[in-house]
């Protein structure tokens, strides 16, 4: 079997596993639930639920995965026995499935890139919305880019943990970084511009509702990869020295500032020419196009530029996150089956590939729907509503209340080599906090209440 493999720094630590986290949820989800639920309001809302669940979260995937240096299934088995490994189980399939439809909208980004390039998003409302129509509904060309986000995802996790996935991870988090600030500066620079800087940073404490509390929860939930297996297995690649607090502090802060910065990148320009914040899931496919080229009419080469280095920001965000989700599945089936990384990586990559190409497809091309919801739509609300909150729900009992607490305050702790000032309440957190607030997202999710 493969020698599994570390990452060599401790800055690639932070980056590939901010990497994992950061994608379109960031770019995309994050926005467009800051403009349904009232800007700065949400955002303050959003801050304090990292602290009381994301953080704490991720330190219990953390010492899970970084304690038995395995992949997820195994991790959870070695400390539980083979009923826990379930969770690991469960992790991997979810993976696979969130996988296989992320990839086809990280499809339309890269799709969306190249029309860029070509100039052929230039054009009214209506012929931008009508342009989305007729790519996502027809029954090759997405496919065609599904197919080639997911190979371009094989490429880097069959190259490894230090040669593959750090090493894209510190050359693409930096790139994004800059995209994101170029973006930003271009879109504040517009006249009107601070109607959306105020908007997401002068907070109308009138907004402050139940929903908007349950809404920031789950967003926070789920942009930092809680429930996916996905910080497990990294942390499997973690070396003994790293220190978990800060490492997910230094994680959580990257991710934020990166939601924050994607704001400040859509608002100040929506507000610039009178579009509605809260556009909602159609801002960065319909909307955005005609919102760039109408800021930027007296600059018309600045504003194909800057939708055009969008788009570009979009697809590299989805790509750190393939990274994650295709190296769990990898990880489980190449270490299970006692096969090459290279054969694993091809499975879970067909595997991918046929979700993605089902996927695409109910998207408009053939009827393929459950429920009442297309395909992919299915895929996201069973992993989003149902499987994420389940995995993440069973971390924290599984951390807080099964695990020996000499093995958990150890690792915590490093061997005592760290501070444990903090430890109790961590895990005051895991234990009653973190549970409580994911049974509400999931409760919420499932319209209970």
């Amino acid at each position: 079997m493969n020698e599994r493999g570390k990452f060599g720094t401790k800055l690639g630590v932070v980056l590939a596993t901010a990497g994992s986290a950061v994608g379109l949820g960031n770019i995309w989800r994050f926005p467009y639930m800051t403009g349904q639920d009232g800007g700065a309001a949400f955002i303050l809302v959003y801050l304090a639920c990292v602290m009381i669940l994301g953080i704490p979260g991720m330190i219990a995937e953390f010492i899970v995965g970084r304690h038995s240096a395995a992949n997820a299934v195994r991790a959870y088995g070695n400390l539980g026995g083979r009923m826990w490994s379930l969770v690991g189980a469960v992790g991997a399939i979810t993976s696979m499935i969130i996988l296989g439809f992320y990839a086809v909208i990280a499809g339309w980004c890269l799709q969306y890139l190249f029309a860029s390039i070509g100039g052929n998003l230039s054009g009214d409302a209506d012929y931008v919305q009508v342009y989305f129509k007729n790519f996502v509904s027809d029954p090759v060309e997405p496919i065609i880019w599904t197919v080639a986000f997911v190979l371009l995802t094989h490429f880097v996790v069959t190259r490894g943990v230090r040669k593959g996935i750090e090493r894209v991870s510190n050359i693409l988090m930096p790139i994004l970084f800059v995209l994101l600030i170029v973006i930003v500066v271009a879109s504040c620079s517009l006249p009107g511009a601070m109607k959306g800087v105020e908007f997401l940073f002068k907070p109308d404490f009138s907004k402050f509702t139940h929903s908007m509390f349950l809404d920031s929860l789950g967003q926070a939930f789920f942009s930092l990869s809680l429930g996916t297996a996905c910080l497990c297995t990294y942390a499997s690649y973690f070396s003994r020295q790293t220190n978990l607090l800060k490492s997910s502090v230094q994680i959580a802060f990257l991710d934020t500032m990166i939601a924050v910065l994607a704001g400040l990148m859509i608002f100040p320009a929506a507000f610039s020419v009178g579009v509605n914040p809260d556009s909602g899931p159609s801002l960065i496919f319909i909307t955005l196009p005609n919102v760039f080229q109408q800021a930027f009419h007296g600059a018309p080469v600045l504003g194909y530029v800057i939708g055009l280095l969008f788009y570009a920001l979009l697809a590299l965000a989805a790509l750190t996150s393939t990274i994650s989700m295709h190296e769990i599945g990898t990880a489980v089936i190449f270490e299970e089956l006692h096969i090459d990384r290279k054969y694993g990586a091809c499975i879970e990559t067909a595997i991918c590939v046929v979700i993605g190409i089902v996927c695409s497809l109910s998207q408009g091309a053939v009827d393929i729907s459950l429920f009442g919801k297309s395909f992919l739509d299915c895929c996201d609300f069973l992993t989003s509503n149902i499987l994420l909150p389940l995995g993440s729900f069973l971390t924290c009992i599984f951390i807080g209340w099964y695990v020996p607490k000499k093995v958990v305050h150890d690792e915590f702790t490093n061997w005592g080599t760290v501070s444990g000032v903090l430890y109790p309440l961590w895990l005051l957190l895991v234990r009653y906090v973190c549970p409580i607030c994911i049974l509400a997202v999931f409760l919420h999710q499932l319209n209970v209440f």
